[in-house]
Parts: structure tokens; sequence; C-alpha cells
């Protein structure tokens, strides 16, 4: 298993991780197969959206607070119950295709961590699962 650690710099925040995930399976020489990226934080998430447009990621952000706003009638004591709720709407993970070592991505798509309790130091475990063809 790899490890992607990534400092988040605000409560909300969407990080393109592709890269990252890029030069891991570079780096491994992981060919066909597929990996699983998975969030062990019960306030961040992995979501795989467009990157070409930066607005795209402002308009889900921006929408993402309208519809579960950070105060509201929320019941748990830590004060981050919307960033809870917003990390079961996305999910703590993503399997992706990797084909003659690329990820299969389409052509405006980009890997996301969804940082929704920030700015913290977060981790992504990155784990490899080979074809068997």
């Amino acid at each position: 298993m790899e490890i992607i650690d990534i400092r988040t710099n605000v409560r909300d925040e969407m990080i393109d991780i592709t890269g990252a995930v890029r030069k891991i399976i570079r780096k491994n020489g992981w060919l066909s197969g597929a990996i699983l990226l998975y969030c062990p934080h019960t306030t961040g998430a992995v979501t795989v959206n467009e990157g070409a447009d930066p607005d795209v990621v402002r308009d889900i952000i921006v929408n993402l607070r309208k519809l579960v706003p950070h105060a509201g009638d929320y019941q748990h004591a830590e004060g981050n119950s919307d960033a809870h709720i917003k990390t079961s709407m996305f999910g703590p993970e993503q399997m992706l295709i990797v084909e003659g070592g690329e990820i299969m991505l389409g052509t405006w798509q980009k890997i996301f961590f969804c940082e929704f309790d920030g700015p913290r130091n977060r981790k992504l475990w990155v784990k490899w699962l080979a074809s068997s063809d």
C-alpha cells in the first residue's frame, strides 16, 4: 500500500491529486489492473469530476455549503456535522482502472481529495489491485 500525504488549507476544499496518483503508478510500474483510493478520515472524501474548468470545483463547494450548511440543527458536539454529511454524500473511496500504466480517466476528469473540515493534514491510502488477464 502507498500513502499520499495531503495538507489542506481551508475548511471546504477540493485538491487535484491526479498527478500524485500517476506518480505512484509510474514509481511502482503498475501496468494493468485497478487502484483503490481510500480516505481513512470521516470528514474527507475522494471523487472524480471535471478538472479543466476551476469553476466546476468552485460551484460544487459553494452549492454544497448551501445544501449542507456549517450551522444547522446538529447535535454532534465537535461542530463539524456538516463535514460528516458531505463526506457521506461523496464517499471515502474511488476505484479506478489502470491500463498501459495510465489511469483511465475521461478527457476532462481529474481525481480530487475533498476536504470538509480543514485545514488539516490528511492521508490517502492507495492500494494496487493487479489484473489477472
